[in-house]
C-alpha cells in the first residue's frame, strides 16, 4: 500500500469517526440507550451545552445517604405549615434539599399504600401512564418508559440507605451483565445492580428483573406501578423536548386530589399551569421557570411547599344494603379522607372541568371538623442517565381542629387566608370555606390573645 493510499484511509476513517460522534450525540431516537452517551465527572460540562432535547449520559457519585434511625410506626408526618403573615408573595419558593430527605415516608405508610393500591387498581392510565416518543412538525420528545425505568433503580437504592429496617434488597450476582441507560450501570458505586426489592411494612415485593423482558410503554407502565408500592409519593416524570419546553410524559399519579393526569399528561410545563389557571404564571412565574428547567443540574434537587385547603365527608360508618359490592363504599371505607380525590371539594372525579378546581356546591357537613389543610411537599431533581426531571409530590392531610390547637398557628392561618389576592383566592377555592374556617380559626387566636409566634416567620 503506498503512502499516498494510506493517508487517504487514515482521513476517511478519521472523518468518518468524527460523524459517527456528532450523529449519535444529536440522535433523539425514541430509544433512550440510543438517546444519551455516556459521559465521566470530567466531561459534565457537555450538558450544560447540549442541543435541546439531548443529554448525555453521567456517572453520578452520591453522597452519603443518612439512615433513618426509627422503623416507619414511630417517624410522624412532617408538620409543614407552609403559611405566613402578611402579604401574599408569588414565587417559586425553592430551597435547597439534602439528599437524605428525598424521600419522606413515615407512619401512615401503610394506609397511604392501601389507597394508592386501590387508585392504580380503579383508575387505570388515571393513575399510571407513560407516554411514548413524540415527532412531529414542532417538536421531538423522548418516551418516558427509560426514565421510568431509572427512577425505579434510584429509588430501589435510595430507599434501603435512608429506611434500613423498612426494606430489603438482593443484587444481581456478580458476573451478571448489569442492566444500564447510555453505558451507565443502574447501580449506585461499584455494586451490582439490585434485583429485588421488598417493602417490611406492606410485604410487598418486587423483582426488577421483570423491566428488561418489557420495551417502551409496557415497561415504563410496570416501573410506575413499581414504583406506586414503595413510596408515599406522586410523581411526574418532565424530559425536555427539541424545543427546550419540557413535557410531562410519565406519571404515577394516585393521590392527585384536585387534578386528573388525563387533563395534563404529554402537555408542556408552561401550558399545563396555564391551563390550570395558576393565578400570575405567565407574568411572575414562567420565565423564572423555564430557565430553571434548563440549567437544572443532576446534583443540585431543590424542594419547596405548597398549601390548599380541602373539604371532607364527616367521619361516619358506610352502609350497604345492595348484594353486590359498591365501588363508591369500597373507596369510602379505604379512603375517608378523600385523599385521593377531594370530592367533597370538587364534585365527582369523572365530570371534573379541568382548570376549575374547589368548584362543587358547598357541602352540607361543611363545618370545622370536616375542613383539612392539604399540604404539599414537592421535591425535583434530574436523574443523571437520562436527564430527564422527577417532579415529587408528598401529600400531608392536616385537621384543622388539631391544627388550631398549634400556638400562633390558628392567627396566622387567617392572615394568609385574607391575604390572598382575589385570583389566588379563587384558585384556593376560598369562598367555599372562608366564613366557617376563618370564624374558627379568629376564636381561637382570641383564646390565645393573638399571635402566638413571631409575625413573618415561615416554618416549612
Amino acid at each position: 500500500m503506498g503512502p499516498l493510499l494510506s493517508i487517504v484511509i487514515l482521513a476517511a476513517a478519521a472523518i468518518f469517526l468524527t460523524y459517527s460522534f456528532v450523529q449519535s450525540r444529536r440522535s433523539r431516537s425514541s430509544n433512550a440507550a440510543a438517546h444519551v452517551s455516556p459521559v465521566t465527572e470530567k466531561d459534565r460540562k457537555l450538558n450544560k451545552n447540549r442541543e435541546p432535547g439531548d443529554w448525555f449520559a453521567e456517572e453520578f457519585v452520591y453522597p452519603d445517604i443518612d439512615p433513618c434511625p426509627f422503623p416507619l410506626k414511630d417517624v410522624r408526618p412532617v408538620p409543614y405549615r407552609a403559611f405566613r403573615y402578611g402579604e401574599y408573595q408569588i414565587t417559586m419558593g425553592i430551597r435547597t434539599m439534602p439528599w437524605s430527605e428525598w424521600i419522606e415516608l413515615d407512619s401512615t405508610y401503610s394506609h397511604w399504600q392501601r389507597v394508592r393500591k386501590f387508585r392504580v387498581r380503579t383508575r387505570g392510565h388515571d393513575a399510571v401512564r407513560v407516554l411514548p416518543a413524540r415527532e412531529d412538525e414542532s417538536v421531538k420528545v423522548q418516551g418516558g418508559a427509560w426514565a421510568a425505568k431509572e427512577l425505579v433503580y434510584e429509588l430501589a437504592e435510595y430507599l434501603p440507605r435512608r429506611y434500613p429496617s423498612s426494606f430489603r434488597i438482593t443484587r444481581l450476582p456478580n458476573g451478571v451483565p448489569a442492566p444500564s441507560i447510555g453505558g451507565v450501570s443502574l447501580a449506585w458505586g461499584q455494586e451490582q445492580p439490585v434485583q429485588t426489592i421488598e417493602a417490611v411494612e406492606t410485604g410487598d415485593k418486587f423483582d426488577l428483573g421483570v423491566l428488561e423482558a418489557l420495551d417502551d410503554v409496557d415497561m415504563g407502565e410496570e416501573a410506575m406501578r413499581i414504583i406506586t408500592g414503595l413510596i408515599q409519593e406522586d410523581v411526574a416524570l418532565m424530559i425536555e423536548g427539541t424545543d427546550g419546553k419540557y413535557y410531562f410524559q410519565a406519571g404515577a399519579i394516585c393521590i392527585p386530589g384536585f387534578w386528573r393526569m388525563r387533563d395534563k399528561i404529554g402537555m408542556a410545563l408552561d401550558d399545563i399551569h396555564i391551563s390550570g389557571n395558576v393565578p400570575r404564571f405567565k407574568e411572575k412565574l414562567q420565565t423564572s421557570m423555564e430557565k430553571f428547567f434548563k440549567r437544572m443540574p443532576v446534583d443540585k434537587p431543590v424542594i419547596r411547599n405548597n398549601y390548599f385547603m380541602q373539604v371532607c365527608k364527616p367521619s361516619a360508618d358506610v352502609a350497604d344494603n345492595d348484594d353486590e359490592p359498591r365501588l363508591d363504599v369500597e373507596e369510602e371505607s379505604i379512603d375517608p379522607e378523600e385523599l385521593g380525590w377531594s370530592e367533597s371539594t370538587n364534585g365527582p372525579e369523572d365530570s371534573f372541568l379541568h382548570g376549575h378546581g374547589h368548584a362543587a356546591p358547598p357541602a352540607p357537613y361543611l363545618a370545622p371538623s370536616t375542613i383539612r389543610l392539604r399540604s404539599e411537599r414537592q421535591t425535583l431533581r434530574r436523574l443523571p442517565r437520562t436527564g430527564a426531571i422527577v417532579f415529587g409530590i408528598r401529600t400531608y392531610l392536616f385537621k384543622i381542629e388539631e391544627l388550631a390547637r398549634e400556638r400562633g398557628v390558628a392567627d396566622r392561618l387567617a392572615s394568609a387566608i385574607r391575604s390572598w389576592p382575589d385570583d389566588v383566592g379563587v384558585y384556593k377555592g376560598r369562598k367555599m370555606y372562608s366564613e366557617v374556617l376563618l370564624k374558627y380559626l379568629d376564636e381561637w387566636a382570641a383564646r390565645e390573645g393573638g399571635a402566638g409566634e413571631e409575625k413573618g416567620r415561615y416554618p416549612y
